[in-house]
């Protein structure tokens, strides 16, 4: 396979829309936890505690999320300048790179998104109750 200049450069709007999407992700998370460390300190409840754990391992997939897109994004940069200098099997290593921790990225951002739909059903299991 034989790639040119603008292939890599297709990642770049991909990437960043997802750096967003992630960061707009971090900030409601530490919105959610502004507000639940006052019901913690006034109730201290169990549900409230869960609610934490649940939401320090999605900080924690955040930040994983985050660094990977970062550095698909590094590497995507990389292939554009290896290709623009005329190395292209450099340039078509670090593309495939690229593409390979943008996916692992993406696997970070769907174990989240399960996170985030358990912390739900823990809100739903403590009106039931």
């Amino acid at each position: 396979m034989e790639i040119s200049l603008t292939t890599p450069a297709i990642l770049f709007p991909a990437v960043s829309l997802l750096m967003l999407a992630y960061t707009n992700r971090f900030l409601a998370i530490a919105s959610i936890v502004r507000a639940l460390h006052g019901r913690y300190k006034a109730e201290g409840s169990l549900v409230v505690r869960r609610q934490i754990d649940n939401l320090r391992k999605r900080l924690g997939l955040i930040r994983k999320m985050q660094a990977f897109g970062i550095w698909s994004l590094f590497a995507c940069i990389l292939s554009v300048v290896g290709l623009f200098l005329g190395q292209r099997m450099l340039g078509e290593l670090f593309f495939g790179l690229s593409l390979l921790l943008m996916l692992n990225s993406l696997l970070y951002c769907l174990r989240e998104i399960h996170l985030s739909g358990r912390a739900l059903e823990i809100e739903l299991e403590d009106m039931e109750q």
